[in-house]
């Protein structure tokens, strides 16, 4: 905090990590909320239990609340939230300009948070970063999808504790904290859970029936998010064996909205209509709920700063350094250049903290995305508002998550998993 007394009421930023909900923590140093304060708020780093600790299901645990399971992760964020509501004044903070905001599962994080009743009142802005949950709840596999309903959550927990050896909760109470810990494996293992009352169902649905909380929102994601997941190099056989198989009727649309005729581009390819499902398509498709649905508006970036090894954009979390002013780790660099664009998005996160809107004087205009003008604020080497450079591949991908919402509401759908030719699965491996 920069306050020197109490009563200075400055804008208040909380960040929540990242990690695939299984991983994380509050003093990673790209975090250091130092250069934030420098220009006018308090940063709160707010720490939340991760993989078993913070999200396992399980039947036991579901009748001891009364209320399910699996959410206790996200709990300890709106803990947090009210901690911060009924003390940070005495840092110099204003408990009424609260803005959350988080990369990955800490944004996927922010946007549950917009859901979830009990976190009403508690902030006032929402800033995400590379995550959003607006799909439909988790089919087996499907691509995409990764809220499971409670009594898939209690069966993966069943699971878990028979990984363990443990007979019931009360066995897997008395093991030691490192051996739980070590039982964790695989990215997608422990995820919030649609418990029926932290989270109450599909996202997406909730704010078409206006049941959010409605703040302004600052959302975006990188243009090679999904370098970080894909480690081999499909054939183009195999790219259009896997999106056929995962994507049903909506299959040729994605594939004629993904080139992918030679290697190079069939690999280009899976890691788009990665980023597209994983990242991109959650926060399009929140901005325009938002924008819909709600009296606060949606500002949408989309970042593509990279360095020049780095031929097909800016991968998964290379924005973070930029926004805390923390240059020279995690895909940022530290040339000139890189200091100005650290201070232009670091400014626009601030005026966002302050006003609800990220413009200001000497800034490039930022214009609010809406449904009839999807232009969003593009970082790269000369930033500036343009109109949202994957939107062709956002359309088709949105013909996907229709699908399948289609299909959960038949009660239609099935397993879609495995592999084709080599090629790795397009799952929810992330965050």
């Amino acid at each position: 905090t920069p306050a020197k007394t109490p009563d200075e009421r400055l804008p208040v930023m909380i960040w929540i990590y990242g990690g695939a909900f299984i991983g994380g923590m509050t003093d990673t140093p790209i975090y250091d909320g130092a250069k934030f304060a420098r220009k006018g708020v308090v940063l709160v780093n707010l720490a939340y239990r991760l993989g078993a600790f913070g999200f396992l299901a399980h039947p036991e645990l579901s009748r001891e609340s009364g209320k399910g399971s699996g959410c206790y992760g996200l709990q300890d964020q709106v803990a947090g939230l009210r901690w911060v509501k009924e003390n940070i004044s005495r840092f110099g903070g204003d408990p009424a300009r609260v803005t959350i905001f988080g990369e990955s599962a800490g944004g996927i994080s922010v946007s549950m948070l917009t859901v979830m009743p009990a976190a009403k009142g508690l902030f006032h802005r929402a800033i995400s970063e590379s995550g959003g949950s607006m799909a439909p709840l988790k089919q087996d596999d499907a691509p995409g999808l990764s809220v499971p309903p409670l009594k898939q959550a209690e069966e993966t927990g069943r699971q878990f504790l028979a990984k363990l050896g443990a007979t019931d909760i009360k066995a897997a109470r008395a093991l030691e904290a490192k051996k739980i810990q070590k039982a964790v494996s695989g990215l997608g293992t422990f995820w919030p859970v649609a418990d029926g009352e932290t989270i109450a169902g599909d996202q997406s649905e909730l704010y078409e029936a206006g049941l959010f909380n409605d703040t302004p929102v600052l959302l975006g994601s990188n243009s090679d998010e999904g370098a970080m997941f894909v480690w081999t190099q499909p054939t183009p056989e195999a790219f259009e064996k896997q999106v056929r198989h995962d994507s049903g009727p909506t299959a040729e649309a994605i594939l004629k909205a993904y080139p992918h005729a030679t290697q190079t581009q069939a690999f280009k390819a899976t890691k788009d209509l990665l980023r597209e499902r994983l990242f991109a398509w959650p926060t399009w498709t929140w901005a325009k709920l938002q924008t819909r649905k709600g009296k606060h508006k949606a500002f949408v970036y989309y970042f593509d700063h990279h360095a020049p090894t780095s031929t097909d954009g800016a991968s998964h979390a290379a924005e973070i350094g930029y926004v805390f002013g923390n240059l020279g780790g995690w895909g940022s660099g530290t040339n000139s250049v890189d200091f100005k664009l650290s201070d232009l998005m670091s400014s626009y996160w601030v005026n966002f903290a302050k006003t609800g809107d990220p413009n200001g004087s000497g800034l490039p205009n930022w214009p609010a995305l809406t449904e009839r003008d999807m232009t969003a604020m593009c970082f790269d080497q000369e930033p500036g508002a343009r109109p949202l450079p994957n939107l062709e591949k956002l359309e088709a991908v949105d013909a996907y998550f229709v699908w399948r919402r289609e299909q959960a509401k038949s009660g239609a759908a099935k397993g879609v998993s495995g592999r084709a030719g080599g090629q790795p699965a397009l799952q929810n491996g992330e965050r």
